[in-house]
């Protein structure tokens, strides 16, 4: 074990996980915030998707929890996660740092059976990890099955995905039951939330605010390439082409809803690759089952919603094509944040027809980003970008620098003509005709 982790003076078994589970030194995030939680601070951490925080306030509460046992406790230390991925990838997290103790986790989350859920909560693990619907539930269904009274940690793992997932009245009814002597930290990816200060104002004292790797950073170990498209059909074929001489360990294929999950995995499949599908629809099971084939290696290629684009930690993660672009710039750097982690090196590539030009451009401005642009032989685009606005009109000469300008002097209209602008007049021989015209003097048409 390296000297930095040592330096946070973790007990033997802890720096024994740490090395079964492949740390060498500490992230950025987790040399930062370690020592603050052992210091018992409050915490207002923001820091980017894939930054190793997890480890970062797993490893301070477990010291605490070994140096210092409570047998006879509750549950000691609760992480609210927005989603039932996350909370699976924190427990993950958990059961490979603790291979050497006897602490113990639980998850609680929708999709999975009550009755177990509740022995669960009954055994009071060490650390429950949990999604705030299915905990309110069980917090307010008067069985006392759910004691949060002897809690000395609550962590708020991705509080504005939370937020935006609409979970913040869930929140704050969960705050209020909790132990008020706990020492409170709060994960996001942006500080700057409009409903993140209701949250830290009821949950932290006095908060240490922490900063690292900002939601808008490039990440260093991430190359992002644009390849434009014509039509969904023409995405297809680039994605199929793209799977096929470009193959990766594990590729991660976004898209915006759960009908092209669906479709898109179904051409894929006809085509021979090993793909699944993973969405919002799906229940605990047949996502656990899907996540499965895809850690195992049965598949290769992982299409998914936004559903996944936190907390999922694929290991072998090479690729992530956005097959629809992300609708802002916060969802595409958690999209792109499944590769690149960890150290290792990661690609992006963005499928972009016309309809996605402006939002791939305000993606760039936000991140500070700048795409590679690239083109598939044989299935170069006809699309090249929006059309050029036209030039001045080419029947008027433009003056030379420095002419002199003449102005065009103005007609004369004498005081009579202009009381009769607007007027009908009539014609030679009397034909009335339309408001502002007069036929020739002479004959009129026709020979009359």
């Amino acid at each position: 074990m390296n000297a930095p982790f040592t330096e946070f003076q973790l007990p033997e078994p802890l720096l024994r996980g740490l090395d079964k589970a492949g740390f060498d030194t500490p992230t950025p995030v987790q040399a930062q915030v370690i020592p603050l939680v052992q210091q018992g601070l409050d915490l207002l951490v923001s820091a980017a998707t894939g930054s190793g925080k997890t480890a970062a306030f797993l490893l301070p509460m477990m010291q605490h929890f070994l140096d210092s046992p409570a047998p006879r406790s509750a549950t000691r230390a609760l992480i609210l996660v927005p989603t039932r991925e996350l909370a699976r990838q924190i427990q993950i997290h958990f059961m490979n740092l603790a291979s050497f103790t006897r602490l113990s986790t639980g998850v609680i989350m929708g999709g999975e059976r009550r009755d177990r859920q509740i022995a669960t909560l009954r055994r009071n693990p060490d650390i429950l990890v949990a999604t705030p619907g299915r905990l309110l539930e069980y917090i307010e269904s008067g069985t006392g099955v759910a004691d949060l009274a002897d809690l000395e940690y609550l962590v708020l793992d991705e509080a504005d995905r939370m937020l935006d997932l609409g979970f913040a009245d869930d929140v704050l009814a969960i705050i209020e039951r909790t132990n008020a002597a706990r020492q409170s930290l709060l994960f996001s990816a942006t500080l700057n939330h409009r409903g993140l200060s209701a949250i830290t104002d009821r949950l932290l004292r006095d908060p240490r605010v922490v900063v690292v790797n900002p939601v808008r950073e490039q990440h260093p170990d991430i190359s992002h390439q644009v390849i434009l498209s014509d039509d969904t059909e023409h995405k297809q074929r680039q994605l199929l082409w793209l799977l096929q001489n470009e193959p990766a360990a594990k590729t991660l294929v976004f898209v915006n809803t759960r009908e092209r999950t669906t479709g898109l995995c179904g051409f894929l499949q006809g085509q021979g690759q090993r793909v699944g599908a993973l969405h919002g629809e799906l229940d605990q099971r047949e996502r656990n089952r899907i996540m499965g084939l895809l850690h195992g290696g049965q598949i290769s290629v992982l299409i998914a919603t936004d559903v996944a684009a936190r907390g999922l930690d694929i290991p072998g993660l090479d690729l992530v094509i956005n097959f629809e672009l992300a609708r802002s710039g916060d969802d595409y750097l958690h999209r792109t944040g499944r590769t690149g982690r960890a150290g290792e090196k990661g690609r992006a590539i963005a499928l972009v027809d016309t309809k996605e030009w402006n939002r791939m451009e305000s993606i760039e401005r936000y991140l500070n980003l700048s795409f590679e642009a690239r083109a598939i032989p044989g299935l170069k685009a006809n699309f090249s970008g929006p059309t050029k606005r036209k030039g001045p009109s080419k029947g008027k000469p433009k003056p030379k620098p420095g002419a002199a300008v003449v102005a065009k002097p103005k007609e004369k209209v004498r005081e009579r003509e202009r009381k009769n602008i607007g007027k009908r007049r009539a014609p030679t021989g009397g034909v009335p005709t339309d408001a502002g015209f007069a036929p020739p003097r002479g004959k009129l048409p026709g020979g009359g």
